[in-house]
């Protein structure tokens, strides 16, 4: 009798390098798709960042740097100011809003694990880098910073001019 070869079929050898094949393929589609929900939640976060900055833009940008009506310029808020008194850039000077808060002084709840962080700083004419005592200069430097956990997502900074 004569031996048969086989005409059809894969040898155990042939399947296992297929199943093995794959496998890398699958493996590799799984790490990849962690990858993108990482980064799809790095860019939510950011965007979530940017936003909460542009709320306190907004709210600040209307707004006088000093004291309106007020011969004397006194930095930051006044004794016993609330949020609903702001009347002023320099009454934000130190503020922290957690949860953030919106243009119009609403605290968005939705965002609890953000924070924004105000600082308002006079800087020299001459050199906007350069920090200067309250008062000695026309022109301030207004910085938000915004938190997610305690753990800083983004910054941004601008300038007004008290005059």
């Amino acid at each position: 009798m004569r031996n048969k070869k086989y005409k059809t079929g894969f040898s155990l050898i042939e399947v296992l390098f297929a199943v093995l094949l794959v496998g890398l393929a699958i493996a590799s589609l799984v790490a990849v798709n962690g990858a993108f929900t990482k980064a799809n939640g790095a860019g939510t976060d950011l965007s979530t960042t940017e936003f909460l900055i542009g709320q306190i833009r907004e709210l600040t940008m209307l707004l006088p740097v000093v004291d309106p009506g007020s011969a004397v310029w006194t930095f930051g808020p006044e004794v016993g100011e609330t949020l609903a008194g702001y009347d002023d850039l320099d009454d934000f000077d130190g503020a922290n809003f957690s949860p953030p808060i919106s243009s119009e002084r609403i605290p968005l709840n939705e965002f609890s694990a953000f924070t924004q962080q105000i600082t308002v700083e006079n800087v020299s004419a001459s050199n906007f880098e350069q920090v200067v005592g309250d008062t000695t200069s026309p022109f301030v430097r207004v910085t938000v910073k915004v938190y997610l956990n305690s753990r800083e997502i983004s910054s941004t900074s601008w300038l007004r001019a008290r005059y």
